[in-house]
């Protein structure tokens, strides 16, 4: 068959390159308990890094980095992924600071509406969106954090808060949370 050419598997329509892509994902999650799919910057969006198969190999929320440099989301994923497929539970809201030297993370669920812009490969393997996802937040190098009035011009678009509002939503900022 030709590339782009739809093909059914299991009822639903899939591409060549799409089953390709899928099973490439499933070997890597398989191989380390998940993969990670990063997506560059493109017409003023930020990059952003996520994980597919942590929920499939490990019952863990997939985690996303939106507005970090590749390296950088890359290796605040997979850390993300592999301290919860050990069992280390991460609480939206709490700041912790064993990420990255001297700067502090925070997490936030991603609401289902973010689902399919930010982790469209991975309805190749949850054809419903039936995973749960975190986002891992990052502030400037000096603390700030988006959603402060004090931060930098244009890093609340940059670093999109992936909730309904795209504000914290599962705590207060300043009062229970960063």
């Amino acid at each position: 068959m030709d590339q782009g050419v739809p093909v059914t598997d299991g009822g639903s329509s899939l591409t060549e390159d799409d089953l390709a892509l899928r099973d490439r994902l499933i070997a890597e999650a398989d191989t380390n308990g998940h993969a990670i799919v990063q997506v560059p910057a493109e017409d003023g969006e930020a990059p952003f890094t996520f994980s597919v198969g942590a929920y499939r190999s490990f019952g863990v929320p997939e985690g996303i980095v939106v507005g970090l440099p590749p390296d950088a989301g890359r290796h605040l994923v997979n850390v993300y992924v592999h301290r919860v497929a050990a069992g280390k539970k991460y609480i939206p809201g709490v700041r912790y600071h064993d990420f990255f030297d001297g700067t502090p993370i925070t997490f936030e669920r991603v609401a289902k509406g973010h689902y399919f812009p930010y982790f469209g490969t991975a309805f190749l393997l949850h054809p419903d969106g039936d995973f749960p996802a975190l986002q891992l937040i990052v502030p400037t190098a000096d603390t700030v954090w988006p959603w402060q009035p004090q931060a930098p011009a244009g890093f609340a678009r940059w670093q999109r808060i992936l909730t309904v509002s795209g504000s914290p939503e599962s705590w207060v900022p300043g009062v229970n949370g960063p």
